[in-house]
């Protein structure tokens, strides 16, 4: 076989292997090929934005935020199911999580159907609150309504990107969470619908500039680190190292003083 003839060969053998994933590609509907969360971390998201909370009272996001961070959800409340997934793996995440909304982080889930009512938004918010079963977190936890406009000023900062199916009435869209710094900016994306209360809690404080959390805390972010390629913290290998070694000089200078502090006592006697 002379040269020419090998490379057609492995030019027919790669356009084998690769079809398959072109066809699946194409098979995707189109609607789908427009939906998506795409990372946009320190984008400022619009805090001027007015929204209805479930009162039915006009709200600027900047208002919800009061100096503290924010896990922002993007919903729709008749959503018959991704978006009830969503809520409930919140939930689910913060129940174990000592912090409360109101206190040291708030929570602003926004539909982003502009049909939606306040009714809708506080008969959901009701059921949450029901089913978070810790007390005291009305105050923190917002469910707002609004208008296209400003829909899309949130979404569009937020790189969440989302599309209306007449055919059955619903709207497709993906599934994750953010956490926001109290100036409203993106500190990071959670995917999916389950999300790891560690991570929640080292996202909030991180995005407050360490203002919340324990000494604890601080040193256990020392050793993980935020990967967006995969929306999740991990051991930071390097860190570790220099943490184990700073522990081992401690218990080393702590062994050496104590030793040191007996050879003086017998000294004495």
């Amino acid at each position: 076989m002379n040269l020419a003839s090998l490379a057609t060969w492995w030019f027919a053998l790669i356009i084998i292997l690769i079809s398959p994933a072109l066809h699946a590609q194409n098979a995707i509907p189109p609607i789908l090929q427009s939906v998506d969360i795409e990372q946009k971390l320190n984008a400022q998201i619009p805090v001027d934005a007015e929204f209805k909370d479930e009162n039915g009272k006009s709200v600027r996001l900047s208002d919800l935020l009061k100096g503290k961070p924010a896990i922002l959800t993007l919903v729709y409340y008749e959503c018959p199911m991704l978006c009830t997934q969503v809520l409930n793996g919140l939930v689910s995440s913060l129940r174990p999580l000592t912090f409360t909304p109101g206190n040291e982080f708030n929570i602003i889930t926004i539909s982003f159907d502009p049909t939606e009512t306040s009714e809708l938004a506080r008969s959901k918010k009701l059921a949450y609150l029901k089913e978070y079963e810790r007390t005291d977190v009305s105050r923190g936890w917002y469910f707002l309504t609004g208008d296209a406009k400003s829909i899309e000023r949130v979404t569009q900062a937020a790189g969440f990107r989302y599309m209306y199916d007449q055919k059955i009435d619903q709207y497709a869209h993906g599934s994750g969470i953010m956490v926001l710094t109290p100036q409203g900016k993106v500190a990071r994306y959670f995917y999916g619908i389950e999300y790891s209360t560690r991570d929640l809690r080292f996202a909030l404080i991180e995005a407050s500039q360490n203002r919340i959390g324990s000494i604890a805390d601080k040193v256990l972010l020392y050793c993980f680190h935020y990967d967006p390629s995969v929306g999740k913290y991990s051991a930071y290998a390097i860190n570790l190292i220099r943490l184990g070694g700073i522990v081992t000089v401690l218990l080393l200078g702590g062994f050496i003083l104590k030793m040191r502090r007996k050879d003086s006592v017998n000294h004495v006697r």
